[in-house]
């Protein structure tokens, strides 16, 4: 197999970057490549492979990166593109087997006679069989020969135990960097694990669930990135399953999930919706009707029912007015995403945990906002019942703080990163999963929109909106 056939000389590294730009690395000597677009860098990465292995006159091994991760491809002489399998190790284990290992092994040349197995006896090949037409193979097996024993019954299935038309899926080849790019030129490439893996998180979030699911988001400390991950999983789960979602500030007055998203034609929020429920819950309304109270997000197509942003206005939400929106809300939509205030007393907090079916608890990488999280995650478990289960399956989502990333400088950046990973990690023994978020300008000020989030912050956001869709 050509796979066997390469070597590792010469050390050929190609990295193809997300800017659009390649290099090309042989035995220490760099070529960078500059070109329009993808498929332009990928063919003149090829073309220099090539040359090389022309030049050896076999295949080379190249080891390849890009921002997928990292893989091992085989390049011919002629250029033809394959998968390498990766090398085998060479560890102590293999070398010394297992006693165990060792009896299925061929005895060594040098050791006595004595323990040499005898050769196993080859039996004399037979005579080549005649060609034999399909009637004449039909005929032998409904006439069996008499000299044979007579075979057993056979227990015959039935029809409709079985079908010609299940099989398994297929595998769809690689879509993205290096792999992806190859099976554009025509050579079909498996997927890599981290695309796999991106697979099946949209799959995961793309599904449809009988009834309507609901999702709290909170914690009782502000600033703990509360709207953007209401934002966030809302557009995520809206954009994937095609299923009418609506973003839902429960803030006990004036929230602030109005001010990070678009505006409608309109300024009607929760409580205009709650004086206009009879006639919503009528049987003969349409479903159109609803847009009359909540504001549609263009690009990333969920909803947002706004808290009362009335400056004058004193009015606290009641749990009866919570009931009487999600009543509203579950029979226009399929999911809710649910804002929240800081105080896990108030009666529209509790009413909220009431109509819950998963929680979320997002918290940046700061002490006090974790501790925060800590507790309002010990209170619900203290409360035990419906309250203690979304405790124990709750998903935490810890977002880098922004205060590191506005120094820029490099100590600052890491102290980030660890304190995110120590704050994930205290996380973990307690809830059903923790995701990890990078930070991302995008979501510290103005309207937040999936689009303009970088490429690893909309990775990590669609794995948490991953195992917040497994809890449903």
């Amino acid at each position: 197999m050509m796979e066997t056939q390469a070597l590792d000389f010469p050390k050929i590294d190609a990295v193809l970057r997300a800017n659009g730009t390649g290099e090309v690395t042989i035995n220490g000597t760099s070529h960078a490549i500059q070109a329009e677009d993808e498929a332009a860098v990928l063919s003149q990465a090829l073309r220099l492979i090539t040359d090389t292995a022309a030049q050896l006159g076999r295949p080379v091994r190249v080891s390849t990166t890009d921002p997928d991760g990292q893989g091992l491809i085989v390049v011919s002489p002629e250029g033809v593109v394959s998968e390498a399998a990766p090398a085998k190790p060479s560890s102590r284990r293999q070398q010394d087997p297992a006693p165990d290992a060792k009896e299925t092994l061929a005895p060594s040349p040098v050791e006595p006679a004595a323990k040499q197995m005898p050769a196993p006896v080859t039996p004399a090949p037979a005579a080549p069989a005649a060609p034999v037409t399909f009637s004449e193979a039909a005929n032998r097996v409904q006439e069996p020969s008499t000299a044979a024993a007579a075979p057993e019954p056979v227990t015959r299935r039935s029809l409709k135990e079985t079908s010609f038309l299940v099989s398994a899926p297929v595998l769809e080849p690689a879509t993205r960097g290096w792999r992806g790019a190859l099976t554009r030129l025509g050579f079909r490439m498996e997927p890599s694990p981290d695309e796999l893996a991106e697979r099946e998180d949209i799959r995961t979030v793309s599904q449809h669930w009988p009834g309507p699911r609901t999702v709290a988001v909170v914690n009782r400390k502000g600033g703990a990135n509360k709207t953007p991950t209401v934002v966030m999983l809302s557009a995520i789960l809206a954009r994937y399953s095609g299923a009418a979602t609506v973003a839902w500030d429960n803030n006990e007055s004036q929230g602030t999930l109005g001010w990070r998203t678009e505006q409608g034609s309109h300024d009607n929020s929760v409580l205009d919706l709650i004086d206009s429920s009879q006639t919503l819950l009528s049987p003969s309304t349409n479903a159109a009707e609803i847009a009359r109270f909540v504001h549609h997000q263009t690009s990333d197509k969920f909803d947002v029912l706004r808290s009362d942003e009335n400056e004058e206005g004193d009015h606290e939400v009641t749990a009866e007015e919570v009931d009487i929106a999600h009543q509203v809300l579950t029979r226009y939509y399929r999911l809710i995403v649910m804002d929240s205030g800081n105080t896990a007393r108030s009666a529209n907090w509790r009413r909220m945990i009431h109509h819950t079916n998963q929680l979320v608890v997002p918290v940046t990488a700061i002490e006090d906002r974790a501790e925060a999280a800590r507790l309002t995650l010990q209170t619900l478990e203290s409360r035990g019942g419906h309250d203690a289960e979304l405790a124990r399956n709750a998903v935490v989502i810890v977002s880098e703080s922004t205060d590191a990333k506005r120094s820029m400088s490099g100590d600052a950046l890491k102290r980030a990163k660890d304190e995110a990973r120590r704050i994930a990690d205290g996380f973990a023994p307690h809830v059903r999963a923790v995701v990890r978020i990078p930070y991302d300008p995008a979501l510290v000020n103005g309207p937040i929109r999936y689009d303009a989030l970088q490429p690893a912050t909309q990775r990590a956001w669609l794995a948490a909106a991953a195992a917040v869709a497994k809890g449903f």
